[in-house]
């Protein structure tokens, strides 16, 4: 069984920096890709940032481009996401989610990640 749980939310001021971390156990970490993704209030959950198994490849979405940078440790069995420049938009609940298949093409779909993790909130006040 695969076990995902992130950490490292909490409340920031606007223009502050957090980063978030992700550790999985339960499977070859580093054969999947891994992605954040984020839900506010009211909203669909959305994608925020994906990396490739091999590190060799990272999207963003468009909102965090320039902001945030994913990365992994496929030592630790552990993704982050630096959160730098943070924007009261950005608050929402962030979770981690693994690729449902080994050395897939990343996406930016959430239905193609089989693995989630609980979330942890991340509150930006201006």
């Amino acid at each position: 069984q695969v076990h995902v749980v992130e950490s490292g939310g909490g409340l920031v001021q606007a223009g502050g920096s957090l980063r978030l971390s992700c550790a999985v156990s339960g499977r070859t970490f580093s054969s999947y890709a891994m992605g954040w993704f984020r839900q506010a209030p009211g909203e669909e959950r959305v994608f925020v940032a994906a990396v490739s198994w091999a590190s060799v490849r990272t999207y963003y979405a468009d909102s965090v481009k320039g902001r945030f940078t994913i990365s992994r440790d496929n030592a630790k069995n552990t993704v982050y996401l630096q959160m730098n420049s943070l924007k009261r938009e950005d608050t929402a609940v962030y979770y981690c989610a693994a690729a449902s298949r080994p050395f897939a093409v990343v996406t930016t779909l959430p239905t193609d990640f089989g693995s989630w993790g609980q979330g942890t909130q991340v509150t930006v006040s201006s």
